[in-house]
């Protein structure tokens, strides 16, 4: 078992993780409470490992071939299982799975349905349908979102809590589709349905020509909008967490809605460079979230 100098220590690497792989998370965890933030950070870092591990990124940089996927997600998944025996692996992201873990409650079963989207992935899946897509970004983005949601104090039997924050998950992955279409196809990805492809006659490897620009902004417009329903009813989740944890989770809500937003209004320009949301755009997200975190009321009305 890990001492607690060998915690601090995983702290500290985990926060230089979320520093590098994403800004605007690592700007919202700042307002948890401290010790639900070191255990988000700890979270984050093993999610960030393994989503490298896969893609053979750096802390989420450009993605590049890798010629033995299956191999990488057996390592992955044998390096999980072991830190959630409460084992040391000497491999400090898989370790700090291993603390948040043993200190939250954090079942096999969470984890797996994460690893579950970078087998896809190994397997060169591509989403046929609407469905398709949805259970894709549950594996990769939702079940984060429940994992999360333990993290925050939500009790396994909360089924509510633990469904709006998997929607908050959707909606982040949903905007992150929309504004990397480009990347992914660079990539050789495509997480586009094939139907949706399909009815807009669009012939294969020609998403992104000039030709079919219109096309391609009506899909985005259809994702952008799927993540605009999925954060409302993340919101209206929210209302059943801890003060910190609700202005934390509506202020990471308003900031990746923005992406969304962003990706919509730009329009057939949304792919000429990569959509971010500036510091201060974060920091007007980061205040209205305070005002409505302080006046929020339980609701059960779903927007979906």
């Amino acid at each position: 078992m890990l001492h607690a100098a060998d915690r601090t220590a995983l702290v500290a690497f985990a926060k230089k993780s979320i520093a590098r792989g994403s800004k605007s998370f690592a700007f919202a965890s700042k307002l948890f409470d401290r010790k639900t933030r070191e255990r988000v950070w700890l979270l984050y870092a093993w999610c960030r490992a393994c989503d490298d591990m896969a893609d053979g990124q750096d802390h989420g940089g450009a993605m590049a071939a890798v010629d033995d996927p299956k191999a990488r997600l057996t390592a992955i998944r044998a390096l999980t299982a072991k830190a959630m025996r409460g084992d040391i692996t000497s491999e400090p992201a898989f370790d700090c799975l291993g603390i948040v873990a043993a200190e939250c409650g954090l079942t096999q079963k969470m984890a797996d349905d994460v690893i579950e989207g970078f087998a896809l992935d190994a397997a060169g899946w591509r989403p046929q349908t609407d469905e398709d897509l949805q259970q894709y970004c549950f594996h990769v983005a939702g079940a984060v979102g429940v994992m999360m949601a333990a993290v925050m104090g939500v009790p396994a039997d909360d089924e509510a809590t633990l469904s709006r924050a998997c929607h908050l998950g959707l909606a982040f992955q949903y905007a992150n589709i929309a504004r990397d279409i480009a990347e992914d196809d660079a990539a050789g990805r495509c997480y586009l349905p094939a139907a949706w492809i399909a009815a807009q006659a669009i012939p294969a490897g020609a998403l992104m020509q000039p030709l079919y620009l219109t096309q391609l902004t009506q899909m985005a417009a259809r994702l952008c909008d799927a993540s605009a329903r999925y954060e409302a009813s993340a919101r209206v989740g929210a209302a059943r967490l801890p003060f910190r944890s609700r202005w934390a989770v509506l202020s990471a809500a308003g900031i990746y809605g923005d992406i969304a937003r962003k990706v919509r209004a730009a329009g057939s320009d949304a792919w000429d460079q990569r959509i971010s949301v500036s510091k201060w755009e974060k920091l007007m997200q980061v205040m209205a979230a305070w005002w409505l975190a302080v006046g929020f009321r339980k609701t059960e009305e779903n927007p979906l």
